[in-house]
C-alpha cells in the first residue's frame, strides 16, 4: 500500500487546485484569450517589422552568415575593417565604396538577397515555432493548472514546436549551396570582398547537425 500513498495523496492536493479552476468566472478564460491572441498580434508584428529592417539596412559582411556554433569567420580577425553591402548594392569598406562595374553591382546585389533570404527564413521559422507555443497554452484555467501539474502542458509545448524546427532547419541549409555558389563567384570578381567570403563548404555540409545540436542544449 505504501507504494500508493504518494501519488494517492499528490492527486488530492490537486483536487482543491482543480476544482477552483473549474468555478473560475468564464471572463478569466476569456481575459487569457485575449492576453493570448495579443501576444499573437505583438509577435507579427515584431517579425513584420525585423524583415523590414533587414531590407532596409545595410548588410554586414562581418557575420552575415554564421551556422553552428562551431562556425568559424575569415572576418572574425579584428583588423579588417567594417564591409557591408547596401540596398543599392554598393560594396562599402571602412564606409568607403569601392569602385566596382555593373556587373559586379549585380552580384552584390544578388548575394545580398541570398544572404537576407536565409535570415529571413530563420525569422520565418521563429515566428512558427512562437506561435505554437502561444497556441499550446492558448487554454482554459483549469487546463494550465492540470496541465502544468502533470506536465503534459510543457510536453505538448516541446511537441509543437519540434513539429516546427525541423522543416525550419531543412529550409534554411538547403538555401545554403546556392548562397556559398555566389559568394565564391563574388569574391572572385571583387578582391575587396574576398576576405569577408566567410562561408566554407563545411559549413554547408554541417548545417542541419550544428542547428540541431545548438535547439537540444537551449
Amino acid at each position: 500500500m505504501n507504494k500508493f500513498k504518494t501519488p494517492f495523496i499528490a492527486l488530492l492536493l490537486c483536487l482543491p487546485l482543480a476544482a477552483q479552476a473549474a468555478s473560475q468566472p468564464e471572463s478569466v478564460n476569456a481575459e487569457i484569450k485575449r492576453e493570448m491572441a495579443n501576444a499573437r498580434t505583438e509577435l507579427r508584428a515584431e517579425m513584420d517589422a525585423a524583415r523590414a529592417e533587414l531590407d532596409q539596412e545595410n548588410l554586414s559582411l562581418g557575420n552575415s552568415i554564421n551556422i553552428g556554433k562551431k562556425s568559424h569567420t575569415k572576418s572574425s580577425d579584428h583588423s579588417l575593417p567594417d564591409a557591408q553591402i547596401t540596398p543599392a548594392g554598393d560594396l562599402l569598406i571602412d564606409g568607403k565604396a569601392v569602385a566596382i562595374t555593373a556587373q559586379q553591382r549585380q552580384q552584390l546585389l544578388r548575394y545580398r538577397s541570398q544572404v537576407l533570404d536565409v535570415a529571413k527564413a530563420g525569422i520565418e521559422g521563429g515566428e512558427k515555432v512562437a506561435m505554437a507555443a502561444l497556441k499550446a497554452t492558448d487554454v482554459s484555467v483549469f487546463s494550465l493548472i492540470v496541465g502544468g501539474l502533470t506536465g503534459s502542458l510543457e510536453r505538448r509545448v516541446e511537441n509543437l514546436v519540434k513539429q516546427e524546427v525541423v522543416p525550419m532547419l531543412t529550409q534554411i541549409c538547403q538555401r545554403l549551396p546556392e548562397v556559398l555558389a555566389s559568394q565564391q563567384a563574388l569574391a572572385a570578381s571583387v578582391p575587396q570582398f574576398q576576405p569577408y567570403a566567410n562561408l566554407e563548404q563545411t559549413d554547408v555540409e554541417s548545417c542541419e547537425s550544428e542547428l540541431r545540436d545548438e535547439i537540444a542544449a537551449l
